[in-house]
């Protein structure tokens, strides 16, 4: 069992994915429980990874998006799907990447520090199962780099 993730400060935000991967991977390896992975995961992130202000999950319920683990302030607890950048990234079935939410269209504000975010599908065959959001208190915080690595995070995300 894990009970520290240990990423060297010093790093640039993809050598902190690099060394962040190999730790989510065994930190979740021999849990079954989904809410407690995406629970872990989170933690992980939020840690890890500089200015990851909000760290959540959001279940697909039907239309809409509701709250899951995550770390961070109090969340909104639904989301209609497609509105915000978690349901615009639903909706799309692709991540969603915004550099400052107050120019994205219909943002939804669940905190007024939230200045930048960026929104991974979970998508297990061929159907979106879940939303992973990250919010930043900076703008123009997230990019390609983000977009990869929190990808493969979430493939590694075992629905059973």
């Amino acid at each position: 069992m894990i009970e520290n993730i240990k990423i060297n400060s010093s790093l640039t935000k993809e050598e902190r994915y690099r060394q962040l991967l190999p730790q989510v991977k065994a930190l979740i390896a021999d849990e079954s429980d989904l809410i407690a992975n995406m629970a872990n995961i989170c933690g992980a992130l939020k840690h890890a990874m500089e200015g990851f202000f909000w760290v959540g999950f959001y279940f697909v319920r039907g239309g809409e998006l509701v709250l899951g683990p995550y770390q961070g302030p109090v969340a909104c607890t639904r989301i209609q799907i497609p509105n915000g950048v978690c349901g615009a990234a639903a909706e799309r079935m692709e991540a969603v990447i915004v550099e400052d939410v107050e120019k994205f269209p219909g943002h939804i504000a669940c905190s007024s520090l939230s200045k930048s975010e960026i929104v991974i599908p979970v998508i297990r065959d061929g159907k979106v199962l879940a939303v992973l959001d990250v919010d930043s208190d900076r703008l123009i915080m997230f990019d390609k780099t983000d977009e990869k690595y929190l990808t493969e995070i979430c493939a590694m995300i075992k629905f059973v």
